[in-house]
């Protein structure tokens, strides 16, 4: 049997409509109800033989909105943003102008004390490397962390993780089978 890990971002979330990291909060009502348009146009995706969640409370909220009973996964929690978690990236602007462009120009850095995105990519990698469920896995997670997966799986410079956006509510889907893991349209026909 081959593996399909169906990789879905959370909705988003009252932070990151403001522009500020994301902190551990809980979905709002606007979230929830983008959850639910989701899962009307995307029911038969979530259809798993596993369903995996990080354990922040958005993703764990979107896991229920979705109608799905998930396990915490703490390797699929988003990535650490240190003393930064809930502050505003217009006011980091302001305040850490050059710790917050090293942070978006070098993904070995982390001046915000918390996890760089070199680490976050090892972190995920780790996890895929290990993964060994066969069948239709959903994992409900953090852009970040979709973004990671696909540089591993890609093998793709560390900088590259600048060029890849991950839209709330995305679906990105990896297979694994004899040559590892690869990526496919999560949409196809």
């Amino acid at each position: 049997m081959r593996t399909r890990l169906l990789l879905i971002s959370h909705p988003a979330t009252a932070a990151q409509r403001k522009g500020a990291f994301p902190a551990d909060e809980p979905l709002d009502a606007r979230a929830i109800a983008d959850a639910a348009r989701f899962r009307a146009s995307n029911g038969n995706l979530l259809n798993a033989d596993a369903v995996l969640s990080s354990p922040a409370a958005c993703a764990l909220d979107t896991a229920r909105a979705l109608g799905l009973d998930a396990a915490i996964t703490p390797d699929l929690a988003d990535i650490d943003y240190g003393r930064w978690r809930g502050r505003r990236l217009s006011d980091l602007a302001n305040e850490e102008s050059e710790a917050l462009a090293a942070w978006t120009r070098d993904p070995s850095a982390a001046p915000h004390g918390g996890e760089s995105f070199d680490a976050l990519t090892l972190r995920v990698g780790r996890w895929l490397d290990a993964f060994e469920r066969d069948g239709i896995t959903v994992a409900i997670t953090h852009a970040p962390v979709i973004r990671a997966a696909l540089l591993h799986v890609l093998c793709a410079p560390s900088d590259a993780f600048a060029r890849i956006e991950i839209a709330p509510l995305s679906i990105v889907e990896l297979q694994r089978g004899e040559r590892g893991w690869t990526w496919w349209p999560a949409h196809r026909s």
